[in-house]
């Protein structure tokens, strides 16, 4: 798959601190962000570790998910199911998933109460238990969740996309792994990696709400302080090599509906190209992307107008996520019945070369700009969304790529989505998919 490097424990870092706001690093290598929000009495805490799916090598796929699965059975402090009822009588929330670059788990409490999620994510991070017995019941449990995601033609069809997309970057798999994988892991491969990568050397903490900055840090302290940084960190270090033309694949199944994928090799989030791309993809495809949960429309994007109005797609949309290394830019459509991928394609082919001869009309620049701004606001409204963006901008750049977001957005121009269209939107650049109902 490729060569392993390894990260060791890096020095600490000067405090950056100004009013309602810390970043810092503990002495065992432990990142700690935290943000002060009074509006609410509400305190959200989330713990990022810098391991997802880009960290599996072939044969564990799919690893990183089931350890977090895991992490939800139990330690000998919090027997399964203790923390389910602790948090639900507290009147929280909490959950875990797992991405491509990270594994994440957070709480959300009331500010007198909050003080329980630190405990709760520092004994977890050394105190998990892997039994056997539960082991094999969430190989059970993934197995079905994976079965389950194959009665989706898009999944299905994403996941051949994905792995043609990629040769040699471990991006190329799914993060629930391959079904091979999943029969044939054990145990000790699962626990193994979680005494590998669960430590404060490559951990981020966050929490953002109702709290004094001096009293949580040391209630952080507190909580994972004494926790022993491991000495080495194995990453993957894998450059995808460049696409030298089209690809295509077909996958054949059950239904009646038809979908085409489009992916385009597109740069890392910290890429001077990602933030036109995001005002691109408002323009072709509208709201969607980037994993923000908009509540915007895309209605009145190139792509709903040509393909959605015209009754040849029942659904258009897509997908440009930040990444630690450079990822995809997908569009993807649903056709109504009886049309087929060519049609759909032909079209965002016109839309596209369109994209590449034409400046966008300033009043369309405009309210691309205007969309990407508010699907950026409904995804950061809450403490728990801005937990979630410190730590997620943590992983791939550090949290000012949140922070200024919106900066940089307004100094993208007309001329720079039209550069990027050209560089990155093309056939040589793109794989494609088509999912065909399979005909008896």
């Amino acid at each position: 798959m490729g060569r392993r490097s390894v990260s060791r424990i890096s020095r600490r870092l000067r405090p950056v601190r100004r009013d309602g706001f810390l970043k810092t690093v503990l002495d065992n290598g432990l990142t700690v962000v935290l943000k002060e929000q009074h509006h609410a009495p509400v305190v959200t805490f989330w713990v990022w570790y810098r391991v997802g799916s880009r960290d599996e090598p072939t044969g564990l796929t799919g690893i990183s998910h089931w350890v977090e699965h895991m992490l939800f059975k139990g330690t000998p402090t919090y027997p399964k199911g203790t923390l389910d009822r602790l948090i639900s009588r507290e009147g929280g929330a909490w959950n875990g998933f797992t991405w491509l670059d990270f594994t994440t788990y957070f709480e959300t409490l009331p500010s007198d109460r909050w003080t329980i999620a630190p405990e709760i994510e520092a004994d977890r991070m050394t105190k998990a238990l892997f039994h056997p017995k539960e082991v094999e019941a969430e190989r059970t449990v993934i197995l079905s969740e994976r079965h389950g995601a194959e009665n989706n033609p898009l999944f299905l069809l994403s996941e051949q996309v994905q792995a043609l997309a990629f040769q040699a970057h471990p991006y190329g798999h799914e993060v629930i792994g391959w079904p091979g994988d999943l029969q044939t892991m054990t145990r000790e491969d699962l626990y193994r990696h979680y005494r590998t990568y669960y430590a404060p050397n490559n951990a981020t903490v966050v929490a953002v709400g109702d709290f004094r900055i001096p009293e949580a840090l040391r209630v952080i302290e507190r909580a994972f302080g004494r926790i022993r940084p491991v000495p080495e960190i194995p990453r993957l270090q894998v450059v995808e090599p460049p696409q030298r033309g089209e690809r295509r694949v077909v996958v054949e199944g059950e239904g009646n509906t038809a979908y085409l994928e489009i992916a385009y090799h597109v740069p890392e989030a910290t890429h001077p190209d990602f933030m036109p791309l995001v005002i691109l993809n408002a323009v072709l495809a509208g709201s969607g992307s980037l994993s923000f949960s908009g509540g915007t429309s895309n209605k009145t994007s190139r792509l709903y107008r040509a393909l959605v109005e015209t009754q040849i797609a029942a659904d258009v949309g897509s997908s440009l996520i930040p990444t630690v290394d450079p990822f995809l830019y997908s569009l993807t459509v649903t056709l109504q019945p009886g049309r087929r991928p060519e049609e759909a394609e032909a079209i965002i082919d016109a839309e596209i070369q369109r994209l590449h001869s034409e400046l966008i009309r300033p009043e369309e620049f405009e309210k691309a700009l205007k969309q990407a701004r508010a699907d950026f606001a409904y995804s950061s409204e809450s403490v728990t969304n801005q937990g979630f963006w410190y730590g997620w901008s943590e992983i791939f750049a550090d949290y000012t790529w949140f922070e200024t977001y919106l900066e940089h957005l307004a100094q993208v121009t007309p001329e720079d989505v039209q550069r990027v269209a050209r560089t990155y939107l093309t056939r040589a650049n793109r794989t494609v998919g088509w999912y065909l109902p399979r005909t008896s």
